[in-house]
């Protein structure tokens, strides 16, 4: 077997982020459920656009956001996701490129336009999205680099693209390759209302195919359908080599073989915005053991690149994340 010449290969949406502040009155008058995320059409968005306020434009999507975030602390990763030959394509590419991350998008077919997720902020720092998939949804398995994903030590999944059925042969084609090459798979459940839409299939993942899973709070109790955390975090226990699971200010346990460890979260120097947490925390904890650091050690880099995160507006680094955690 070859060694990896990548730390981590990420597949998901490729999304162009609009965030702007809003209130509870706003969510509540357009049926918006705080804190989730829901898919919209290319007329919906156009409408919520329309009635958002001034808001900022980011390069996002989750699992981009994490190969993004290992770039910055120092690994090599690489990014597989779709977009359209249009302008927020272009940012898409340009961005993620200028991050150090290794892209070569698919060909561009006639439609749909580069996806976006308009991202509602209200004053407790929430983030509700609601995300026009466009192009992103149109991967397929084809658009699977195979060299790419077998140069890969780890594949990282985004579990958002299991709503569209090609995207999620695409990802099943990412894992068999990636298990072919002797590499590890990881996989974000991304949205607890994403757990519900697929439980059944994504149980049969965590105790498969899968090396870790990455879920809140939320997501592992909507998995194993409890209120209970603890209850959640027994169910998974021996499903799964290794379970990460956030839990905000609450910090994050990792339960391994070895047991279940804890890392208290590092508080932010200001709390303005939590879109991308869970995506920087993967990325600080990936970076953590691709460069043999301990879980703990591991665990405590992804609580400080999610601390940096959720300071300021965006899921992209704006501070020198590998010199933030060069003490630990």
């Amino acid at each position: 077997m070859t060694e990896p010449t990548l730390d981590v290969v990420a597949l998901g949406n490729a999304i162009v982020d609009v965030l702007s502040d809003a209130d509870d009155a706003f969510l509540a008058s357009r049926d918006l459920a705080k804190g989730g995320m829901q898919l919209i059409d290319q007329e919906q968005a156009t409408a919520l656009y329309g009635a958002m306020g001034p808001g900022v434009e980011h390069s996002g999507g989750s699992a981009a956001n994490t190969a993004v975030g290992v770039a910055a602390l120092g690994g090599r990763a690489g990014f597989i996701g779709r977009v359209q030959d249009d302008q927020l394509g272009e940012v898409f590419a340009h961005d993620i490129r200028a991050a150090g991350v290794r892209y070569d998008p698919p060909a561009a077919k006639p439609r749909p336009a580069t996806a976006r997720c308009l991202i509602s902020v209200t004053p407790d720092a929430q983030r509700t999205m609601n995300t026009f998939l466009g192009a992103a949804a149109e991967i397929v398995p084809d658009d699977v680099d195979a060299d790419l994903v077998a140069s890969g030590a780890i594949t990282y999944l985004e579990g958002y693209l299991w709503d569209q059925p090609l995207a999620k042969e695409a990802m099943r084609r990412a894992t068999a390759i990636a298990r072919d090459a002797g590499r590890q798979v990881a996989m974000s459940l991304s949205d607890s209302f994403c757990v519900d839409r697929h439980r059944a299939e994504f149980r049969e993942l965590v105790e498969g195919p899968l090396d870790i899973v990455f879920a809140n709070e939320d997501e592992i109790k909507a998995l194993y359908e409890t209120d209970d955390f603890a209850t959640a975090l027994e169910a998974v226990q021996g499903k799964v080599r290794l379970a990460v699971l956030t839990r905000s200010e609450k910090g994050c346990v990792i339960v391994a073989p070895d047991g279940v460890h804890e890392v208290p979260a590092t508080p932010p120097t200001q709390l303005v915005d939590t879109t991308g947490a869970g995506d920087l925390f993967a990325a600080g904890f990936l970076a953590g053991i691709t460069s043999g650091r301990s879980l703990t050690d591991s665990g405590r880099i992804g609580a400080m690149a999610a601390a940096e995160i959720i300071s300021h507006y965006g899921a992209r680094p704006e501070t020198g994340l590998k010199q933030l955690v060069s003490g630990i």
